[in-house]
């Protein structure tokens, strides 16, 4: 019976460490139970579409998102193209091969291409345009039209033309933290949403051509085209710190000009040049400027001029040394409970040692108890 005991003891106590080391592997594992992420799209027309002619202002409804109190970053929230199905960031996926998005500033009161959705209590909750409440957030997103320039972390920049691929609202963890629970694209079709500009925008890019300017309605005409009110407001140029690097590509945004007009841009005394691109309908203006290899770290000025009238903006900024990326280096993944990759894996290969180890003492002790109780006779006995 004592020898029944001692065999069964080891036995009970490997498949309870089996029953642990299975409940708590499963507790690592399993993710929180939430519903996956979702957005919603729908413009001032009641429909999902973007126009392909004016500039459009989409709300976006997102449900389902992780949220993490007190967690780093939060949700990016942008416009632009995706490629298959291995874009995003947590598999692999790096900005200017796997996906595209249209270029803004991470300011607060940038051109509204690029928004941040901050987790509630973040360290970074200041510099969000709104922060992730039980997993939903509502915000506008603006879509300055069907095409757009993007740049990769090389510096290169390429056209997207959104009529020849889908586009759509990506979703990305932000601040370089990869997080799979809140990576979506939602593809968004292009079409002629607005008979002419919408509301909020100037009416002198509503034109109509059925009626053509002649000289019985010069005045009539004239009268429809006040070219001065156009502006949106003061002339405003906005460039993006976190691309202005020697030898980067750096992103810019200004408002105010005449839409439709074109402008042109010189750095400094005319060490790097830009243009003419076309302010949009809103007299906004979106471009890519490389800044040159032999320029000096230090502060530049960004100087744009309206040809048709006559306005300029200029910024003054600083630049800084190197070529290193112009994204923020990305935090480790992290599973949804907070445990790190790396620990987990601790964790498995001293559970498995373990295992192993009880294993080898449990069959020594049934070698042991297989042996012969009484010693071997001699053969004359």
């Amino acid at each position: 019976m004592n020898r029944f005991r001692q065999l069964l003891a080891p036995t009970v106590c490997l498949a309870f460490l089996v029953g642990s080391l299975t409940a708590g592997l499963t507790a690592v594992t399993v993710t929180p139970a939430h519903a996956a992420a979702r957005i919603t799209v729908t413009n001032d027309r009641g429909s999902s579409a973007a126009d392909s002619r004016y500039q459009t202002k989409l709300t976006i409804s997102g449900n389902g998102f992780q949220t993490i109190k007190g967690g780093f970053g939060g949700v990016y929230l942008m416009f632009g193209w995706v490629k298959g199905n291995g874009w995003k960031p947590s598999q692999g996926g790096i900005t200017g091969r796997d996906y595209r998005y249209i270029p803004d500033s991470e300011n607060a009161n940038n051109q509204g291409y690029l928004k941040f959705i901050a987790f509630p209590g973040s360290s970074t909750a200041s510099e969000a345009h709104a922060i992730l409440k039980n997993g939903s957030f509502k915000i506008s997103l603006t879509v300055p039209g069907p095409r757009f320039q993007s740049v990769d972390r090389n510096g290169k920049v390429t056209t997207v033309d959104c009529t020849k691929v889908t586009c759509g609202v990506i979703t990305i963890g932000a601040h370089g933290v990869k997080n799979p629970a809140n990576e979506t694209f939602t593809p968004v079709r292009f079409t002629n949403v607005y008979d002419a500009a919408p509301t909020e925008q100037d009416d002198a890019t509503a034109t109509t051509p059925e009626q053509p300017a002649s000289p019985a309605n010069e005045d009539a005409n004239t009268a429809k085209k006040p070219a001065k009110a156009a502006k949106a407001g003061p002339v405003k140029v906005t460039t993006d710190r976190l691309t202005a690097k020697v030898g980067n590509a750096m992103t810019f945004t200004a408002t105010g000009f005449t839409p439709g007009e074109q402008v042109v841009g010189v750095l400094d005394d005319g060490l790097a040049a830009i243009g003419p691109l076309v302010a949009g309908p809103s007299g906004e203006i979106a471009g890519v400027l490389q800044l040159p290899l032999e320029m000096s770290p230090g502060t530049h000025e960004l100087r744009l001029t309206g040809a048709a009238s006559g306005s300029q903006a200029s910024e003054r900024f600083a630049v800084r040394a190197g070529a290193d990326d112009a994204q923020p280096a990305a935090a480790p993944s992290k599973d949804d409970d907070g445990m790190s990759g790396s620990r987990l894996f601790l964790v498995i290969a001293g559970c498995v040692f373990l295992l192993a180890l009880i294993t080898f003492v449990l069959i020594r002790l049934l070698g042991r108890s297989r042996r012969p109780s009484t010693a071997p006779t001699t053969a004359g006995a």
